[in-house]
């Protein structure tokens, strides 16, 4: 059984999450009149992304689609992605990778304005205390390249976000713990945007990333990037850093850089893996069209599925902790369309007949599920579903946990937690590690 303290906890979450749906339903907006959306709520606490490798994890924001939408990404990059690529280590290091211990950063990053290892964009952010850059600005010959996660964060389709503290910090520990590019997509919540938007937007950004992918090979191709209307850089300085005012641009230097789109793995946690699960499906329907990105692998962790006939923990776990089942129905009614509520609507339960694509298609799916959760049952009959056409499927069912037990904030920093990210991390490694360094488990 759970802990003493989760159970107080619990019965805390239950009523301040209850108090939240509620508060929604009397506030709702109707979707026409706030087309923008919302990626975050005000009661939420978020942490700052910070692009320099303070604790081995650099991070920033971009607004992928800003004129149009709310949605976002925050991006991890691991410290990792600066040692040179897989190859004999050479006598001396290249200047770009080399430690400036006194700094306690790395060349370029550091350096004044007018130094001449720095380019000299106007658009660079600097510190006016002491005229230094405060973010980490690749070169991009010669990187180590990562694969990229793709996240989806939970919150009940109509809370969280992926700037939250809990979700920073899982965040990075993924990115630590599997050696990757961390893409955490701000997705819009419901109920000012429903149903399909928060799918819609995690569609968009896998069409980002080969955006990004094909934008950054036409830039290294004719020398010089992608840049903003009557720029006028030397092809030098291009090749170096492209940069605007927001630490984002056309071509998105650290994917540029460090990211290998062809090892792409989705991962979406509890109503975020709904979002993965069709995005994985939609990928396989895309085919090349994606082309660079692949999506090797995608990781379930206690999704959100429901069914209208019940499983035997929907019913003897009804009322489990943290997020109960009348909780969830109450989130599900706020995230699908009134004239479209059916807890069988294909964004809610993956076993109705006939969705496409055939599930043997389906790339490999590692599940987690928990003990006391009331959703497992259905998690576990998909993954087997998976399995029986070929599907590699496993399940990792953690004992005593509860529905989010390894990205809640409270429950962030338990050994189970740590272990649930462990082994994650060693399933990944199956399907992203590169021809003559595979591992079996």
């Amino acid at each position: 059984m759970p802990s003493i303290a989760v159970k107080l906890y619990s019965v805390f979450f239950k009523f301040l999450f209850k108090h939240r749906l509620q508060n929604r339903i009397q506030t709702h907006v109707d979707e026409s009149s706030n087309p923008y959306g919302v990626t975050t709520r005000p009661e939420e606490s978020v942490s700052a992304a910070n692009p320099s490798f303070t604790d081995g994890i650099a991070s920033k924001d971009i607004h992928i689609d800003p004129t149009a939408t709310a949605l976002s990404v925050r991006i991890f990059l691991p410290e990792s992605s600066l040692s040179p690529p897989e190859q004999p280590e050479p006598k001396s290091k290249p200047r770009s990778f080399q430690r400036d211990d006194r700094r306690n950063s790395y060349p370029y990053i550091g350096a004044p304005i007018n130094d001449p290892r720095r380019c000299s964009f106007e658009g660079l952010s600097f510190r006016s205390d002491s005229n230094v850059y405060r973010g980490y600005s690749p070169l991009p010959q010669n990187s180590r390249r990562l694969p990229i996660i793709l996240q989806f964060h939970g919150g009940g389709w109509v809370s969280g976000s992926n700037e939250s503290v809990a979700n920073d910090v899982f965040c990075r520990r993924i990115a630590k713990l599997c050696d990757v590019i961390v893409v955490a997509v701000g997705y819009r919540l419901a109920p000012e945007n429903k149903y399909p938007a928060a799918f819609e937007d995690g569609l968009k950004v896998l069409h980002w990333l080969a955006k990004q992918a094909n934008l950054a090979e036409c830039s290294k191709s004719m020398g010089s990037g992608a840049l903003g209307v009557g720029a006028e850089f030397t092809k030098a300085q291009v090749q170096r850093h492209i940069v605007d005012a927001f630490g984002a641009s056309m071509v998105e230097p650290w994917l540029a850089a460090h990211g290998d789109p062809s090892r792409c793995v989705l991962l979406g946690v509890s109503c975020g893996g709904n979002i993965a699960d069709y995005v994985a499906r939609k990928a396989v329907e895309a085919g090349g069209l994606l082309d660079p990105v692949k999506v090797v692998a995608q990781v379930l962790m206690y999704p959100f599925f429901v069914g209208n006939v019940p499983t035997r923990s929907e019913i003897n776990l009804a009322n489990s902790y943290f997020y109960d089942k009348a909780m969830c129905l109450l989130a599900w009614k706020l995230f699908l369309p009134e004239e479209e509520f059916s807890l069988d609507h294909p964004a809610a339960n993956p076993l109705i007949p006939d969705r496409t694509p055939p599930l043997k298609l389906i790339p490999p799916t590692l599940t987690v599920v928990a003990e006391h959760d009331w959703m497992r049952d259905r998690a576990i009959a998909y993954s087997e579903t998976l399995r029986k056409v070929n599907v590699d499927a496993p399940v990792l069912e953690y004992k005593d946990a509860v529905h989010e037990f390894a990205t809640l904030d409270m429950l962030l920093n338990t050994p189970q937690a740590q272990a649930c990210a462990e082994d994650i991390a060693i399933w990944i490694k199956k399907y992203i590690s590169l021809r003559g360094h595979e591992f079996s488990y």
